[in-house]
């Protein structure tokens, strides 16, 4: 992405006006995966996710931009070809801004101790440097990085462009990454969906929202829901996009009222808080059979289901809490100055298999 534009006239000689990013109408909505690509048993799960977003979005970087393609390169060379894949780049989207948000929530986990009973046993995984930061401002990141090495829960990295880092605190990164990103995506004309593949990026996104300095209005609410779409492996991909061309509508739908769900629920009083979350999950259950329906009489078979369950928060800014420092700190953390979505931090999670509880 280039940053360069056209001077507007009455501006300074050589200074470039800020980048406005479209009205929330014209965002395109896309799943983002927390990995830079999907395991090419994965594709019946890409296919199904097709029907709710309008496309998929893959932080890919620079070393690894080929590997989408070597991974599963039928369906990725498809998707790209019908413009149904964006390829973004962490060099690019992880700015200053965002290497500083993380910077601040490792400080305050540090101090929370959130990290002490990590077990030091678990595998270290490779995490690009340029997620976490490094390629952008390495000076703020560097320093917490040895601090980790320090604790046993990360190592100096091997190869120059990842660091060993402890799975836990991988999944935690990719989590907030995930709403982080949705601030710059917008300039791009995107409103990028978080996706976890895992229950344990729910766990990480979860657990930071539960914490001492997030300003979480009233709960956490998680839900994994009813069956919503079928196991499409053997659907050529042409007509999964003539089924998603007739009905993707009340899929995109489904998945904004997902959104809402979180946002409505985890405002309410705490004495409605059982019959709230019970009339809404109804309703979303009443539309996730209707879709299920949809597409078993347009494929006129039997197939396994799939489900897309969604956790989330709404955070204290939406409430019209005054602006303070932990309000401030959220702000900077969860991108409220986006456009779609201002006021909540969410990420979905498909091929749910476990029912989670409504609170944590």
């Amino acid at each position: 992405m280039s940053d360069a534009t056209t001077p507007a006239p009455d501006s300074p000689a050589g200074s470039v006006p800020p980048l406005e990013p479209p009205p929330v109408a014209a965002l395109q909505e896309l799943a983002l995966f927390h990995e830079p690509y999907w395991r090419h048993y994965e594709s019946d799960s890409v296919k199904s996710l097709l029907l709710f977003f309008e496309g998929i979005a893959l932080l890919v970087p620079n070393y690894m931009s080929e590997r989408p393609f070597i991974e599963d390169p039928a369906l990725a060379e498809a998707l790209a070809d019908q413009g149904l894949l964006r390829i973004l780049s962490p060099e690019t989207l992880v700015d200053s801004e965002i290497t500083q948000s993380l910077a601040d929530l490792f400080e305050r986990l540090f101090s929370a101790g959130a990290f002490d009973r990590l077990d030091r046993n678990r595998p270290l995984l490779a995490l690009s440097g340029s997620r976490l930061g490094l390629t952008a401002d390495p000076a703020v990141m560097t320093p917490l990085l040895d601090e980790l090495t320090a604790r046993g829960l990360a190592n100096h990295s091997q190869d120059g462009v990842s660091v060993p880092i402890h799975e836990d605190i991988r999944a935690l990164v990719l989590a907030t990454l995930g709403q982080l990103l949705r601030r710059p995506g917008e300039a791009l004309g995107y409103s990028l969906q978080p996706l976890g593949q895992e229950p344990r990026f729910v766990r990480a996104l979860m657990n930071t929202l539960d914490s001492a300095p997030m300003p979480t209005a009233g709960r956490v609410v998680t839900s994994d829901l009813a069956e919503v779409t079928l196991d499409l492996t053997s659907v050529p991909l042409e007509d999964v996009l003539e089924f998603r061309a007739e009905h993707g509508k009340a899929y995109r739908a489904y998945a904004r009222d997902l959104r809402a769900f979180v946002r409505d629920v985890a405002n309410v009083d705490a004495g409605e808080v059982d019959s709230a979350f019970a009339d809404r999950r109804d309703a979303l259950k009443d539309a996730a059979d209707e879709l299920h329906r949809l597409a078993r009489t347009a494929w006129r078979r039997p197939m396994a289901g799939f489900s897309l369950g969604i956790s989330g928060a709404a955070l204290g800014l939406a409430t019209g809490n005054p602006v303070g420092a932990g309000i401030a700190f959220a702000g900077g953390l969860l991108g409220l100055k986006r456009q779609a979505d201002p006021g909540s931090a969410y990420i979905y999670l498909f091929e749910a298999h476990r029912r989670w509880s409504a609170g944590y």
